[in-house]
């Protein structure tokens, strides 16, 4: 964008396989939070998960096929512009992050972390440089016969790299040696639970993973220092029983610290947590309806929550109480088999 244009922009992820229109950007209204739609872009196919660079110049995309991809984008305007070709990673690659000059893929298909090391403008440098192959397995018979990285992140100290996998029940804490990921150490969580995503409390000594195979958030320690995660209670995302199919996906935690949400399919609402303990316990407070089907995935940005609903095919956005977190439902933008949202 132009030197001085102040408007801030959304990045919107979808499938393609499923009649999305692949990489869409929205303008956000700088006092309401609502998205405005501007442009969209079908460079590479399924764009499912997206994380942008500091600087805020580059928008890097997993193509979430059986082949795999990671695609980096120039986003000077409203229209992103492939900044070179894709680099093939793992098979099916379901999140990205950016960590030690690399790229990282979270590869579910195959189980696997990527590293595609970034020239200095942020663009992709050529083929991985090194990969990490998960392995393992756990008790559900469908979904955990063998691993499935499905989140790769780095700490907030930046010194090392967490990868959740869903197929063997644990959080990996890696580093980089010459360009590979390698495991420091190994969590183990609840067997069964099927990890998906973690998210760091600000203050850097607590992190929570949400669990897709059994509706729960995992409350763990994490030492910075010695690179240890370590589970101390597990909480469920409902407030009873779920009525029928009920698999978690997306988890925010807000910049302060006070309060934590999760996005919940099937049941299709948003849980909000109470942070107590400085960021040792969640109590949870309640839920709303997420305002569409299958919310895959969840953003705060600037006070409010939203919500990518992948089989409604919008996202939605909602206002955050301040004294007790609960979202309130303000709008929705359609974008057919929306996956993810990021912002500038």
């Amino acid at each position: 964008m132009a030197e001085g244009d102040r408007r801030r922009r959304a990045f919107i992820g979808s499938f393609t396989a499923a009649g999305g229109p692949g990489l869409v950007t929205a303008e956000v209204h700088p006092d309401s939070g609502a998205l405005t739609l501007l442009d969209s872009l079908d460079g590479v196919p399924d764009p499912s998960y997206l994380a942008l660079s500091p600087d805020g110049n580059t928008l890097y995309a997993v193509s979430e096929t059986a082949d795999g991809a990671v695609a980096a984008y120039r986003v000077h305007s409203d229209k992103p512009e492939l900044a070179g070709p894709p680099v093939p990673v793992g098979g099916g690659p379901t999140h990205l992050g950016l960590y030690d000059g690399h790229l990282l893929t979270a590869d579910y298909g195959s189980g696997t972390v990527t590293a595609v090391p970034l020239r200095p403008d942020g663009s992709l440098a050529g083929a991985p440089s090194g990969l990490l192959r998960h392995t393992g397995s756990g008790p559900h018979e469908r979904r955990q016969r063998g691993p499935h990285a499905h989140q790769v992140q780095p700490d907030p100290s930046g010194r090392w790299a967490v990868s959740v996998d869903l197929g063997t029940d644990s959080v990996r804490v890696c580093v980089l040696a010459d360009g590979t990921p390698a495991v420091h150490r190994e969590t183990a969580l609840r067997p069964g639970s099927g990890p998906r995503h973690l998210a760091f409390h600000p203050g850097a000594e607590y992190a929570y993973v949400v669990n897709e195979l059994t509706p729960t958030v995992t409350v763990c320690r994490w030492d910075a220092d010695g690179g240890r995660l370590q589970p101390l209670t597990e909480i469920p995302v409902l407030p009873g029983a779920p009525a029928g199919d009920a698999y978690p996906s997306g988890i925010a935690v807000s910049p302060d610290g006070r309060f934590v949400w999760t996005a919940t399919r099937g049941e299709d609402v948003l849980s909000f947590f109470a942070v107590e303990g400085g960021g040792e316990t969640l109590r949870l407070t309640g839920t709303v309806p997420c305002g569409g089907h299958w919310p895959r995935a969840l953003t705060e940005s600037a006070g409010f929550l939203y919500a990518a609903n992948e089989r409604s095919g919008n996202v939605t956005w909602f206002a955050l109480d301040p004294l007790t977190g609960r979202p309130r439902y303000d709008g929705s933008v359609d974008v057919p088999a929306a996956s993810c949202v990021v912002f500038d």
